[in-house]
């Protein structure tokens, strides 16, 4: 490779990272703020707002396989991306202006329908750059560039809300959006083979086009259905805990709800950087399933420590083991998933596929939780989240093989963009 496509492959390097960096409050939009917001300034009940939380995950399972289908497809991920960010923006900065349940509805619908394309367009354009090679290494900085993200933009929305209220977090979402835009349109986009991008890893080898494999190919896979499973359990466990934390701390003193959600979220993410960036460096010879495992195992724990006290600084506490269990599972899963689908051409659209699974289960978790609580308060919802982990991890260590690609050879395409690993290593 010369030096020019090293050079631009760094450039693409450090575009993903600041993209990264910003989408983090981008892709999830108000993310756990909405729950605190409609509670202290709509004054809607719990099942309420477990209802539009999940109507509008509905939204995003069904736009799911879809997007992972079109990122597969298309050679202007740059694009999607850019129109995805500028979407779930304009959905959530339309909140304050519609708060009654119908327009918060849609607008949430919106957002939550955009923000599905961010996972498999980033994952894309990672592989498309870096090959499989370095590609657990890319994930696991794109990870961490990501928690870093959400952590700075918590932290000013914490300190912001403090001083001018909740609606803060409007603002921060707008800027963080504009930031973002211009760091997707910084990657090059000469340096993302698309072939590459969607998991055709021999596509250019002895000169013809290899052709994707059939869609069967996602219900054919049994590891891939066994680990679809996994991951319904652990979002039906994970997906409300933080919710249901911002809500006890917001009727415990609503002025500083939004201040205290925003201490879990750094709390958490400044966890999460470390075990992304573990992840990163070691799954390939640790094993990944191990990873996965941890990150299920750890849901059990948390639920039955929230349980304890209702301390404000112990529920913070509590919530540095979101870090652990989301830090591993955020870098984990694009790996698993690219090591079952290589050759086949079907990366993204496997991708989509099992985080439409992965939706289900934060659909039905929000819901799930809203209504235990209304029925038997807020332990009894976080031990029922815990024991459905615990079930998942069960089915993890029975079932699931080890996913890791034991061969050492990178079967990347000769092509023109393919970084090697010494071009992630040199960022």
């Amino acid at each position: 490779m010369s030096s020019q496509d090293l050079d631009q492959a760094r450039r693409a390097g450090r575009a993903l990272d600041a993209a990264n960096f910003f989408l983090a409050d981008v892709r999830d939009g108000l993310g756990p703020y909405l729950a605190v917001y409609l509670l202290t300034e709509q004054h809607w009940n719990e099942a309420r707002i477990g209802l539009v939380m999940s109507i509008a995950t509905i939204a995003g399972i069904v736009a799911q396989t879809p997007a992972g289908a079109l990122v597969d497809g298309t050679r202007a991920k740059r694009l999607v991306m850019v129109a995805a960010a500028i979407l779930v923006t304009l959905a959530s900065l339309s909140l304050p202006f519609f708060p009654s349940l119908l327009p918060v509805i849609i607008s949430q619908g919106i957002a939550q329908a955009a923000a599905v394309v961010f996972p498999p367009a980033i994952a894309a354009v990672s592989l498309g750059i870096f090959g499989h090679a370095a590609f657990t290494r890319r994930i696991g900085r794109n990870e961490t560039f990501n928690h870093a993200g959400n952590a700075v933009a918590a932290g000013i929305a914490g300190l912001s809300a403090y001083w001018f209220g909740p609606t803060v977090v409007f603002y921060l979402l707008g800027a963080m959006a504009i930031a973002s835009l211009v760091s997707i349109l910084a990657i090059p986009e000469r340096a993302i083979d698309h072939d590459l991008a969607r998991g055709l890893h021999h596509a250019r080898i002895n000169g013809a086009p290899e052709q994707p494999s059939g869609l069967s190919v996602l219900l054919t896979c049994r590891p891939l259905l066994i680990f679809a499973v996994c991951v319904v359990l652990f979002h039906l466990s994970n997906a409300a805990m933080l919710p249901l934390v911002g809500q006890k701390l917001a009727l415990q003193d609503k002025n500083i709800g939004t201040s205290l959600m925003s201490a879990c979220i750094v709390a958490a993410q400044v966890v999460m950087v470390p075990f992304a960036m573990l992840v990163g460096a070691r799954a390939d010879r640790w094993g990944q399933k191990r990873f996965f495992l941890a990150a299920l195992l750890i849901l059990p724990i948390r639920g039955a420590l929230y349980t304890l006290s209702d301390n404000p600084f112990w529920l913070v506490g509590v919530q540095l083991l979101d870090g652990v269990g989301a830090g591993i599972f955020g870098a984990i899963f694009p790996v698993i998933v690219a090591d079952l689908m290589r050759n086949t051409g079907r990366f993204n659209v496997a991708q989509g596929a099992v985080i439409t699974a992965q939706s289900i289960g934060a659909a039905l978790s929000t819901t799930l939780a809203g209504l235990v609580v209304v029925g038997a308060g807020y332990s009894a919802a976080f031990i029922t989240l815990g024991a459905v982990a615990a079930i998942g991890a069960v089915i993890c260590l029975l079932a699931l093989p080890e996913t890791r690609q034991r061969d050492d050879g990178d079967p990347r395409p000769r092509g023109k963009t393919a970084a090697p690993a010494s071009a992630i290593a040199a960022e």
